[in-house]
């Protein structure tokens, strides 16, 4: 029974070393597969993070803060009131259908404003010919004049912060669909006002646009 006894317990000693071999065992692997899932370890995830959630909001929200939503306005009314505008342009301002104007317009910050500034083209009705170009600037809350272009065909839109004027070059004999060319005028607001920056001029051919072909000297 004495015999029996302690080659029990050495076999629970064994026993027992064989466990802790094995967790110990177990334990390295852990930490084994810790270490290669993460890289390096804990040093890779870095500091802890004490910026407060949601602290990327403010900046989005300061930085659209510089031009507000752009404040819808009456373009007719404005045309219409405005003492920059000649006669002729007020006059043939109608409704093309019902109460349907033919003005185009739109909003962008050409001024450096906090507010958009408004670009408003005048078009007729028939050919949507635009025959007035129009920016207006919020001025304490009143909407102001501060450029106009009133030679037909011409046409006014915002190109990354730029004016682009665009205005079709007709010479004798050209028809309302087929101009001989066109100029593109490029201004930027400079000390209170807009100042050309650039310009091009490209002419159409003639065969392209359907016309009649210049006489051949053969």
């Amino acid at each position: 029974m004495r015999g029996l006894g302690i080659r029990a317990g050495r076999v629970l000693r064994a026993g027992s070393t064989a466990v802790a071999a094995l967790a110990a065992v177990g334990l390295f692997l852990g930490v084994l597969t810790a270490c290669s899932a993460g890289g390096t370890g804990a040093r890779d995830e870095g500091p802890a993070r004490t910026d407060p959630v949601g602290s990327a909001a403010p900046k989005a929200e300061s930085s659209a803060s510089a031009t507000s939503a752009p404040k819808k306005v009456n373009a007719v009314r404005l045309v219409k009131d405005d003492p920059a505008v000649s006669p002729e342009v007020k006059r043939d301002l109608k409704p093309c259908v019902g109460k349907e104007y033919p003005v185009d317009v739109s909003y962008g910050n050409l001024t450096g404003n906090t507010t958009n500034d408004v670009v408003v083209n005048v078009m007729t009705c028939g050919d949507a010919v635009s025959i007035g170009s129009y920016v207006y600037r919020d001025e304490g809350g009143r909407y102001t004049n501060v450029f106009k272009a009133e030679e037909p065909p011409v046409y006014a839109e915002i190109d990354r912060g730029d004016l682009v004027v665009t205005k079709q070059v007709y010479e004798k004999g050209d028809s309302v669909s087929y101009p001989s060319g066109e100029d593109v005028l490029t201004y930027r607001w400079t000390s209170g006002r807009f100042v050309e920056k650039a310009r091009t001029h490209s002419d159409y051919s003639n065969a392209v646009n359907g016309g009649t072909p210049a006489p051949s000297d053969n």
